[in-house]
């Protein structure tokens, strides 16, 4: 794991950093990873995995970050906000990559109830249009650790736990 707190990405369209916490502010990723210290204010996180839309992450974009339950964590432990991001070079030779991305995030408030795998397990009816079968499909049907892109409606249904 890097320390680096001076990771840079270019920002490909200028966005406003939101003063505002409300859902549906700014673009909506969550990352669930493996985190020493689930309690930090600030997250440094290296070569993470890209699912669901989560290469298009931006600066000052908001993420509802999850310490990863098959680590020791418990799930849903903080609302930040991308401070610094970089792509992580492709390796040479290899035809399919998936994209990856070290980045900083500082945390902004932190959830008022649990949320983790225990409480989207039961949502697998893929079919249902549910934010907690989003949630649960995308992030706990694989242990991967991963950073994706959400819908307005799961990010409304995370933001109820703040």
């Amino acid at each position: 794991m890097t320390t680096n707190h001076e990771l840079t990405f270019p920002i490909l369209s200028e966005q406003a950093m939101p003063g505002s916490l409300a859902p549906g502010a700014a673009p909506a990723f969550l990352i669930k990873a493996d985190l020493p210290d689930p309690g930090a204010p600030r997250f440094v996180l290296a070569d993470q995995k890209t699912m669901y839309g989560g290469k298009h992450l931006r600066l000052g974009d908001r993420v509802f970050v999850f310490a990863s339950e098959t680590q020791g964590g418990e799930g849903l432990c903080a609302l930040g906000q991308v401070t610094a991001l970089q792509a992580t070079p492709r390796l040479p030779g290899l035809a399919r990559q998936t994209p990856r991305l070290s980045l900083s995030i500082e945390r902004l408030a932190s959830p008022r109830r649990r949320l983790g795998r225990a409480e989207l397990k039961p949502f697998t009816d893929w079919q249902d249009g549910r934010p907690e079968t989003e949630l649960n499909f995308k992030f706990y049907r694989q242990a991967t650790n991963k950073l994706g892109g959400i819908s307005a409606a799961a990010a409304a249904f995370l933001w109820a736990h703040f």
